[in-house]
């Protein structure tokens, strides 16, 4: 099993449910109930489609030599399953393929049963999955948004249409938030791996424009996060407890600046790469949060009828 779960990246597995749950909270905000085992489908769909492109990650940096060159540490270099037991490579890539077909054969029961336009997005979601580590990663522009067009768009307005059957300004908004937190995250990771994955061919941007220009981007994109949400509830697209989410602004401001001062410092950037993943875990939580709020607010405001 450690062989199975390792390659997996368990603890990493905790985004998806934070991202589900962002694209239910819009839904229920804006359509009232929702099945709920249509919402736990969707969350075993997007759960294996996590497995799946972690385990193909690590299955292709393995046989690239990638594991070999790379300085692990616990928010980059991967599991360090395969370098120590060679042998389970072939189970790691089975594992792959297994979660892959999971989220595929969801995918297509959710096209049958809410309609064709999921069809794009299911289809570049199962692009982005196998594509990342393999051509996505060879490419600065889209190493930057593939993760995050995975985690916002594609899981928020996908959750959303599956439980609504229609697209909405609200989920796109909403769904911007882990867009550029989640963008970011895998930014981050990076830095440790510069060496590394410049000697096997990547040309992502620490690679490309370095560490400190870098950290300028990391910087924009959390920006752009707020920002995002700011806006949305200023032109009325979401409810204004989604500001719930502005909480996390406390530690986003020492995330910037810990990552500017410490980009090549990679054992003082670690905990900065620590609250890193509390804001991506945390904020689109508090926003499902305040959207969830708000709808039981307005179905409590909703004045009684008297009937004789």
């Amino acid at each position: 099993m450690k062989h199975i779960l390792g390659p997996m990246r368990v603890p990493f597995l905790t985004l998806t449910p934070a991202c589900v749950l962002l694209g239910v909270g819009t839904a229920v905000w804006q359509a009232g109930r929702v099945s709920t085992a249509a919402a736990l489908l969707v969350f075993v769909g997007a759960v294996a489609a996590h497995i799946s492109v972690n385990a193909f990650n690590e299955y292709f940096d393995f046989k690239s030599g990638l594991d070999l060159k790379t300085e692990r540490t616990p928010f980059s270099g991967g599991s360090g399953t395969l370098p120590e037991n060679p042998g389970v490579a072939w189970t790691t890539l089975v594992t792959a393929w297994a979660a892959f077909t999971v989220t595929a054969v969801i995918g297509f029961i959710f096209i049958l049963t809410c309609g064709r336009a999921l069809l794009p997005l299911g289809l570049a979601g199962l692009i982005l999955v196998f594509g990342y580590t393999t051509w996505f990663t060879r490419d600065p522009f889209m190493c930057l948004i593939a993760p995050g067009l995975g985690f916002g768009p594609l899981m928020v307005m996908g959750t959303h249409f599956v439980l609504t059957g229609t697209y909405s300004t609200a989920a796109f908004v909403a769904s911007l938030v882990p867009f550029f937190l989640v963008s970011d995250l895998l930014l981050l990771n990076q830095f440790p791996d510069v060496a590394a994955d410049r000697q096997i061919g990547r040309k992502h941007l620490p690679i490309v424009i370095g560490r400190k220009k870098s950290s300028y981007v990391y910087g924009v994109f959390l920006l752009l996060a707020y920002l995002a949400l700011g806006i949305g509830v200023a032109a009325h697209w979401l409810p204004g407890k989604a500001l719930l989410g502005m909480v996390t602004v406390v530690i986003a401001v020492p995330a910037v600046i810990g990552v500017y001062r410490f980009h090549d410092n990679i054992e003082k950037l670690l905990p900065y790469m620590g609250l890193n993943v509390i804001i991506n875990l945390i904020t689109p939580l508090l926003i499902a949060a305040g959207l969830l709020f708000a709808y039981c607010g307005s179905c409590c405001e909703q004045p009684y009828k008297v009937t004789k």
